[in-house]
């Protein structure tokens, strides 16, 4: 499989190029064995691509976060979700594709699920507005989980998005309003609320509706309250710094564990979730399915846990 290689993954790059260079050579000729050296350097790539990814800066793992290739929301409802039922318009002014809302099945428990949808090519990125949500986006999310508390059936968010849509039309529709509605419709909700930061978690547009008794990120997803880009533009008036603010900011999931932010860490096939779609989705189905668990056996008031939870935090660093 052919892999969109990132700057820092160069050594990687060379070695496959290597690979693949001798594989040509070894088809072409039936005197020439290869097989001895082709294992060695597929060792050496393994062996590189782990010493590389154990030491990963927050700004590289911004990048990873970003991955074209990384699975998306739909990939995470059609390898976890069967029977959904997308529910399409706000019931106010029009259809948002950012964001995806519906209900299905989850392991034999019916579930409503609302997630932020990037697109995995030109057309669906269009269409899905790069994940970045309109206030009818928002308004959509919040008609979801009114209809999941009336009919008792647990939520389950998957965040991905840069932040919600900054264009003129969004904020002459209410886009601040919108935002602070989904966010004061998570902490009312009466079932149980699991999020999951499976890219991108970016400032209001992610919390919005990731407000959630269980917060979890995958190990190379970031969670921040502005873009690096955007932070090294206001710190610095220079964007070109945003390695600076990431390594600043303490975007990854495992500083957000130790700041009590999150709840969990659901780890990723090595190299990156890109690299093994199937797995990093049943990882994170089990992740799921365990919140799920133990939020309905809790026997505890969901809505005011989850309201202290959002209250504590920072209070006991």
């Amino acid at each position: 499989m052919a892999y969109q290689y990132l700057d820092f993954e160069k050594p990687v790059s060379d070695i496959d190029g290597k690979i693949l260079e001798l594989k040509t050579m070894s088809a072409g000729s039936s005197e020439v064995d290869l097989d001895a050296e082709i294992k060695r350097l597929e060792k050496k790539s393994k062996e590189t691509l782990a010493e590389i990814y154990k030491a990963l800066t927050p700004w590289q793992k911004a990048q990873v976060a970003r991955h074209a290739d990384r699975p998306h929301c739909n990939d995470y409802i059609s390898g976890l979700v069967t029977d959904f039922q997308p529910l399409a318009g706000d019931r106010n002014f029009a259809e948002d594709a950012a964001i995806v809302a519906g209900f299905g099945r989850f392991r034999g428990q019916s579930v409503a699920i609302i997630g932020q949808e990037k697109g995995a090519d030109t057309a669906s990125r269009l269409k899905h507005n790069f994940g970045m949500a309109k206030p009818e986006g928002y308004r959509k999310a919040v008609r979801i989980m009114d209809m999941a508390d009336r009919f008792q059936i647990p939520v389950v968010t998957l965040v991905d998005t840069a932040g919600a849509y900054p264009g003129l039309d969004a904020e002459a529709r209410g886009q601040a309003e919108a935002i602070a509605r989904a966010t004061q419709a998570c902490l009312n909700l009466k079932v149980p609320v699991v999020s999951v930061i499976i890219g991108e978690g970016g400032s209001g547009g992610a919390i919005a509706i990731a407000t959630a008794n269980r917060v979890h990120m995958l190990e190379h997803a970031i969670y921040s309250v502005i873009s690096p880009e955007g932070a090294a533009s206001i710190l610095w008036r220079d964007s070109t710094r945003a390695k600076d603010a990431a390594q600043s900011m303490k975007i990854t999931a495992q500083d957000l564990l130790q700041l009590k932010i999150i709840d969990g860490i659901i780890p990723e096939p090595q190299g990156g979730a890109h690299r093994d779609k199937a797995a990093a989705i049943d990882a994170t189905g089990r992740a799921i399915d365990s919140a799920l668990r133990e939020l309905l056996a809790s026997g505890t008031d969901l809505r005011e846990a989850r309201r202290a939870k959002f209250l504590d935090i920072g209070r006991s660093l």
